[in-house]
């Protein structure tokens, strides 16, 4: 269970780690990284950062290798811009949801363009008159 507090700060960590990130981080690996979400401990202690990274799957380990290797790095800039009394520790997990979002819209199109064993598209007709 979060609290309210922890569901605010992880919104403010997510604020300031996305803008060091985009002005501050110079590694080419992390490339397009986009953070989607934080989960803060109800200690404030540990944050979890979920990330979602354009490309295929070694694009998206070399992201995380290089996320974890910014860690501390990030750590301190969230000391210095975040008013905590402790900078959680940042553990980054790749967020699938977009991906696997996207696989089922893929299913769901092919499943709308097979055609119905009876021989008529999958999609119902209007007028509720005889398949042709």
């Amino acid at each position: 269970m979060t609290t309210h507090r922890a569901e605010r700060i992880a919104d403010q960590v997510r604020g300031i780690l996305a803008r060091v990130l985009h002005e501050e981080i110079r590694d080419p690996r992390i490339g397009f990284v986009t953070l989607m979400d934080v989960k803060m401990t109800p200690d404030l202690k540990h944050a979890r950062v979920f990330f979602s990274v354009l490309g295929d799957s070694a694009a998206r380990a070399a992201a995380a290798e290089a996320l974890a290797h910014a860690a501390p790095f990030l750590r301190r800039a969230l000391a210095r811009n975040a008013r905590l009394r402790c900078a959680p520790d940042l553990h980054f997990e790749e967020d699938l949801s977009v991906e696997t979002g996207f696989r089922v819209d893929a299913l769901l199109r092919g499943i709308a363009a097979d055609p119905a064993p009876d021989g008529t598209s999958g999609e119902d007709e209007e007028g509720g008159g005889e398949a042709k």
